[in-house]
């Protein structure tokens, strides 16, 4: 028999809603399948997937809440009256941001609808290539047929589980948006960026925080050779320098609760050789993500995965081992786990299905900030990915420290904020990458990423008129090399 659905998208998450609203563009017959398998500690979302309901949404939101925190101090010294201590509740900020991302769970439903998409809330596991079985919450078996299916289920948070007692009473990011109540002293663990992230608006918002970190921050950003200049520890430094607290080579080994309520963390000290211990309200774990496959039984069908990384093998095409079947997002192994990359891939690969199109994602130069209180964006190689790529003595870096405008009646501290531009020596110096820390660098990068990925060069870049007073502007300034040792501190205006 004729399969029901031209195609399956199992996960509702962005690149899934986005590949099958494409398709159903297309004028074909589509079905989403979603399920959220409630955290260790009982957590539990809409429609939308990670971006949407644990991740970038409600992350921007907490963060734009710190830095209103900030500007009520600043404000003062431009001639605010801001009666004093200004005091922050957790549970007004909360329900404001859950709404908000439960108004984006019934758009997407209502987008589904519209466009003529079957929604199944099922968590489902494939019995063949193209046959998708599972149960719904009444316990009834629901079976899907498709010609063609896309895996996009994304991954979740893991757990250290060396560590006693880190399931039972820690929490991750997929918990913290959601909390009715403030976390109170809180201890990230591990230096993942959305530990650093969550750090920075818990301690925007007057919370005590300390982040335990083992190795070095932000690993697989910028971490190039010379410490003072590596764009991670000036990112750190600041947030040290605002009251973030750090343990810095330690890792725990295990949390009790406490007659009190709270959580008793013990871990070791590698540089000193001994074992310490503090209490904590919230503890909580960004030991990185795993794949969200254990229950799509892919080996019964012969999707090949990664057996390190469990993540699904794809082609060019996001084509899986298996005929029909393909994957797209952070599921998928080698592909940057960024939500736009992942809405992008998703629609590139619905027109290639339906829409007669050849065009292949192309996953270089693909431009991203951390939103740590002082920002965090680049675009492109980093400085060490350049040098082991193409030789440091075929790599000019132009570099320069700046204080933003805004910085200066309040008297605030920008001693990282710090720019460079890592480019190839030959005669065109074609920009290789492009990292910025500072106020909103997402705003900054996302303007130079076009440009960059385009072949933009130096010289290109030197002719572009900034505009006046901005910190983007001092990216077409940069005049200041690396390599001369010259002091890169921007002077004057």
């Amino acid at each position: 028999g004729k399969n029901e659905y031209d195609l399956l998208v199992i996960g509702g998450g962005s690149g899934g809603l986005a590949c099958a609203k494409e398709a159903a563009g297309f004028g074909r017959k589509v079905a989403v399948m979603d399920y959220v398998e409630p955290s260790p500690q009982g957590t539990t979302w809409g429609l939308g997937g990670t971006c949407v309901n644990v991740g970038c949404i409600p992350k921007k939101l907490m963060h734009q809440a710190a830095l209103l925190g900030s500007a009520l101090k600043d404000a003062q010294h431009y001639g605010w009256n801001i009666s004093q201590p200004v005091h922050h509740t957790w549970s007004v900020m909360a329900q404001s941001v859950q709404n908000y991302v439960k108004s984006l769970n019934w758009g997407h439903r209502v987008q589904l609808q519209e466009k003529k998409v079957k929604y199944f809330n099922i968590r489902g596991s494939f019995s063949d290539p193209h046959t998708v079985r599972g149960l719904t919450k009444a316990g009834k078996e629901t079976v899907v047929t498709a010609d063609n299916i896309v895996i996009a289920t994304g991954g979740r948070p893991k757990y250290p589980m060396q560590v006693a007692g880190a399931l039972e009473y820690g929490i991750t990011s997929d918990d913290l948006f959601w909390l009715k109540e403030s976390p109170g002293k809180t201890l990230p663990s591990f230096i993942l960026y959305v530990s650093l992230e969550c750090a920075g608006f818990l301690t925007g918002i007057g919370l005590d925080t300390t982040v335990m970190m083992r190795s070095v921050p932000l690993r697989g950003f910028d971490q190039a050779s010379t410490k003072y200049l590596q764009m991670a520890s000036l990112v750190t430094e600041h947030m040290e320098s605002y009251g973030t607290k750090f343990l810095k080579r330690c890792f725990p080994t295990k949390v009790e609760k406490l007659k009190s309520n709270r959580l008793q963390v013990t871990w070791k000290n590698a540089d000193l050789d001994t074992e310490e211990t503090d209490s904590f309200n919230t503890v909580m774990w960004a030991v990185g993500r795993a794949p969200d496959t254990k229950t799509l039984n892919l080996e019964t069908v012969g999707v090949k995965t990664n057996s390190d990384t469990g993540k699904i093998i794809v082609d060019a095409s996001e084509a899986t081992s298996v005929p029909h079947i393909y994957a797209v997002g952070d599921i998928t192994e080698g592909r940057p786990e960024l939500t736009p990359v992942a809405i992008a891939a998703g629609k590139l690969l619905a027109q290639r299905l339906f829409g007669q199109s050849s065009e292949l994602m192309d996953y270089d130069n693909v431009p991203t900030t951390v939103f740590t209180p002082l920002e965090y964006g680049c675009v492109g190689l980093s400085e060490e990915a350049a040098v082991q790529r193409h030789g440091s003595d075929n790599i000019e870096v132009y570099h320069a420290y700046y204080k933003p405008l805004e910085f200066t009646v309040a008297e605030r501290d920008a001693t990282q904020c710090y720019m460079k531009m890592v480019c190839l020596r030959e005669r065109e110096q074609r920009i290789l990458g492009l990292h910025f820390i500072g106020p909103n660098a997402g705003e900054v990068i996302q303007g130079f990423a076009l440009g960059i990925k385009c072949g933009a060069t130096y010289p290109q870049m030197m002719q572009t008129v900034g505009i006046h007073p901005t910190c983007a502007e001092e990216v077409t300034k940069l005049h200041i090399t690396k390599r001369s040792g010259l002091d890169a501190t921007v002077t004057g205006c």
